[in-house]
């Protein structure tokens, strides 16, 4: 989870209230997240993903604010409407489509703002934005261009400026060759005809968009007015963005003005708008057992919310930067938060449940006896794993995450063999040989979503081969109470000859062989590996 630190005096100054350090350290858990490491004044704790907002100590101090009952309910910003605009237009929308932006005016940039805006822009670029591919932020110097802005598609030699850090100017092929950052995030670019630039009305360089800003606009100590722009691919991730980093900087008593997007409808970014949801009172009674309103309205001001009671229901106003708030039950988790956890009695299951033992009894029995290791792996993969260092091709045939955490968890795997063959990279100091099995759900996608529990095996050794392969599948088999046939497959992750089908009772039900070098080499691995998968629904029909 990400880790925030910050200083126990700064987080006064913005609580606008002393509360003892032990007192502030025994309370901070109760809002939601967990105490990490404390040295002297510096203080560290974890924030759960779902909570971008508190990705900095001003979000943090507004949280708690609401919470010691220093400022409770709703929180609210003055917002000036806008004065100036920035137009779209038609060449970026096949690269990066969606953009929002705002001024902050009035800003003291102190050591600690600065800090905080580094470190909140690095968490929310990996966050909300999937290191960058959702979403992207940029801060400027308002003061150093002028208004109106554009953005537009360019093509890769049209346009030079200097990138943030640099002194000598660059079109944008060579800053994604030689900038640092350009190196990094040049594959967001990858097959693009035209990149993405911002640019003010006498063609000065804000931003090359997700990549790098111009040094003209970089922020110093003597920045008072802020442009952000916060451009993407997903238009929620772009609000949203905005709006944190926005109250952010107001939180630090700057003044927020509105921009005006020309896009084909105009429209007005950040939008501050509380989010509305109603609840039903019989549902928050039946999760958590609570029927008084005061209480129930206590606990939601806490968090920060404003409430209005409506026959049996109650509709909730939530601030706009809490975008974990998707349905009910989120509501009725702040609920239990701002309630506190410690009032609720401990209760034991109301149905009893008796286990028993696994079904895949003998099958474990059977890969320890050919003298496999057992491991473990998630459910959820990445593109990355399970098709491009497999060198299989990415079809349609995948379940993809909506929101997911990190891109290595970012959709549903479709086999246990990248998982194992990621285990057997992670163990290259350990001696030979390595065999290790799994037995675990994968997700096959035709024409409908199915789930299928496989069994999985890898063994990599100097002398390993489709023979020692064969064998390995044939003894499991066997042991299972099955004869197996086998035809020649052709699988793209395996050596061409060296693959085959595991037919029984005239059914396909798996594949074994030696994988190819080169995938052997994507996963950092020096010695021939050989695999299998099986259905093991299947074997134990």
């Amino acid at each position: 989870m990400p880790v925030v630190t910050f200083d126990y005096y700064d987080l006064l100054s913005l609580l606008g209230k002393e509360i003892e350090k032990d007192e502030l350290l025994t309370k901070l858990p109760m809002i939601g997240v967990s105490l990490e490491r404390v040295c002297g004044n510096e203080i560290s704790i974890e924030v759960f993903p779902n909570r971008p907002d508190m990705l900095s100590v001003e979000g943090i101090a507004r949280a708690l604010r609401a919470f010691f009952g220093i400022e409770k309910g709703l929180k609210e910003y003055e917002i000036e409407p806008p004065k100036i605009s920035l137009k779209v237009e038609e060449s970026v929308k096949n690269v990066r489509p969606y953009i929002g932006g705002a001024v902050v005016r009035n800003v003291e940039l102190t050591d600690e703002l600065i800090s905080s805006l580094m470190d909140i822009q690095e968490k929310l670029h990996f966050s909300i934005g999937k290191d960058r591919k959702k979403m992207a932020i940029g801060l400027h110097d308002f003061d150093k261009v002028n208004p109106p802005f554009v953005y537009k598609g360019v093509k890769p030699n049209e346009i030079k400026f200097v990138p943030l850090e640099k002194e000598e100017e660059m079109d944008l092929d060579e800053i994604l060759e030689k900038h640092e950052k350009g190196i990094a995030y040049a594959h967001l670019l990858k097959d693009a005809e035209l990149y993405p630039i911002i640019l003010d009305k006498n063609g000065n360089v804000l931003s090359f968009p997700p990549i790098i800003n111009g040094q003209l606009t970089a922020l110093t100590e003597e920045t008072r007015n802020i442009f952000i722009d916060v451009t993407g691919t997903d238009e929620q991730a772009v609000k949203s963005t905005l709006i944190i980093v926005a109250t952010l900087l107001a939180e630090r008593g700057g003044k927020i003005e509105q921009v005006e997007i020309i896009d084909n409808e105009k429209i007005i970014t950040p939008d501050l708008t509380p989010q509305q949801i109603e609840v039903d009172l019989n549902y928050i009674y039946k999760i958590l057992k609570i029927d008084s309103k005061e209480e129930i309205k206590n606990a939601l001001e806490k968090m920060g919310h404003n409430v209005e009671f409506v026959a049996d229901k109650i509709k909730v106003y939530s601030p706009a930067w809490r975008v974990d708030i998707l349905h009910p039950i989120d509501i009725i988790e702040d609920i239990a938060i701002g309630y506190g956890y410690e009032k609720f009695e401990e209760t034991l299951p109301q149905s009893m449940t008796f286990g028993e033992s696994l079904s895949y009894e003998k099958l474990h029995q059977t890969m320890i006896g050919l003298g496999f290791n057992e491991v473990i792996t998630l459910s959820l993969s990445s593109i990355e794993k399970e098709f491009e260092k497999m060198e299989m091709e990415k079809g349609n045939e995948i379940v993809e995450l909506e929101n997911p955490i990190t891109k290595e968890h970012s959709i549903l795997r479709t086999s246990l063999i990248p998982s194992l063959m990621e285990i057997l990279s992670k163990n290259r100091h350990n001696d030979l040989p390595q065999q290790i099995y799994e037995i675990g759900d994968v997700v096959e996608y035709k024409d409908k979503i199915k789930q299928k529990t496989m069994l999985a095996g890898v063994k990599i050794d100097a002398k390993a081969n489709f023979t020692e392969c064969k064998s390995i599948v044939e003894a499991i088999l066997r042991n299972m109470g099955y004869k197996m046939e086998v035809e020649e497959k052709n699988h793209p992750s395996f050596i061409e000859g060296r693959c085959a089908s595991v037919i029984v009772e005239g059914k396909e039900i798996g594949y074994f062989g030696e994988i190819k070098p080169s995938v052997i080499c994507n996963f950092g691995l020096e010695y021939p590996v050989i695999a299998f998968e099986l259905d093991a629904s299947f074997l134990l029909k």
